[in-house]
């Protein structure tokens, strides 16, 4: 008998991408299910103990356990702050928002990354990814429409947290390649459980949770760690340009999931933007192959995993 057609590593690489997407989306979906129980710092603490036991026994499994002096590095501390900060404006702006549209806001950060990348790094960004750039960012003004009877004012977080992330990316390119990925998950993992502890009180106080919210906080955390994983195999297993644009699956799970666990459906608006920056995203991918450039890493940078 035949053995079945091997999958080719882009293909491989894909369906790990989308099913990162998935896991991360489910994380979003439990979140923002739970926070109607307790407020987000104290989601960020329950989770991040237990994503904590998980990845520090994973990393020591590894031998990914480096000296703290570590931190000292700048870009290392600048992803840390930049993780930590757009951890606590994305779930601001996730428990107060549809899940599909804060995940078309975040389809815009691969633009952001090479927006920052062409101001910080001297990148070279010719003008059709400027246009691609431009149009993307209209697609989010058109999700968060400013100044009209729609406007959600946490949209602004999550436009304050894809820039934290965006800045996070820029910062990961920075780190010097010797220094464990898993490492620098575990210490931002940490990081970001610290300060879901500090913002418990201003944001009302600890509230005993249900082992019902336990369980999903448990799964959760999980989910981000199959998410992780799925991702780092991915981009090491097919081409980042045939790989990163699957990202964008993330915006059909969150607008499954919205619709089934919170009966979210998208408008006319949501939809039109969210069109407008996968399209502009995708020919920035395109134009990043055209050229023979390797696509930026930051290019399948993904919103804030808690992680």
């Amino acid at each position: 008998m035949e053995s079945a057609l091997p999958l080719s590593p882009n293909v491989r690489g894909s369906l790990l991408m989308a099913a990162a997407m998935a896991g991360f989306t489910m994380n979003d979906a439990i979140t923002k299910a739970v926070s109607s129980e307790m407020n987000f710092g104290q989601i960020m603490l329950v989770r991040g103990v237990v994503a904590i036991a998980l990845i520090a026994a994973l990393a020591w499994h590894r031998g990914a356990i480096r000296p703290l002096r570590t931190l000292v590095m700048k870009p290392v501390a600048l992803r840390v702050a930049g993780e930590v900060l757009g951890t606590v404006t994305f779930l601001a702006a996730i428990v107060h928002l549809p899940l599909a549209n804060t995940a078309a806001i975040f389809q815009a950060l691969p633009l952001a990354v090479t927006l920052g990348a062409a101001l910080m790094f001297g990148e070279p960004v010719g003008w059709r990814r400027w246009l691609a750039i431009v149009l993307g960012f209209i697609g989010v003004l058109i999700i968060v429409r400013p100044g009209v009877e729609g406007f959600n004012q946490f949209s602004l977080f999550a436009l304050v947290s894809v820039f934290f992330c965006a800045v996070r990316d820029l910062a990961t390119r920075r780190i010097p390649a010797q220094v464990p990925s898993l490492f620098i998950t575990l210490v931002t993992t940490v990081t970001v459980t610290i300060a879901g502890a500090a913002i418990i009180v201003p944001l009302g106080g600890w509230t005993p949770p249900s082992p019902r919210a336990l369980g999903l906080l448990v799964l959760a955390a999980v989910l981000l760690l199959i998410g992780y994983q799925c991702v780092i195999m991915a981009l090491r297993t097919g081409d980042i340009s045939a790989v990163a644009p699957f990202r964008y699956s993330a915006l059909l799970w969150a607008m499954l999931l919205g619709y089934l666990v919170f009966g979210d459906v998208p408008d006319a608006m949501m939809v039109t933007g969210a069109s407008i920056i996968v399209l502009s995203g995708l020919y920035a991918f395109y134009r990043e192959r055209k050229r023979h450039r390797p696509v930026a890493a930051g290019a399948s940078g993904l919103p804030p995993d808690g992680l």
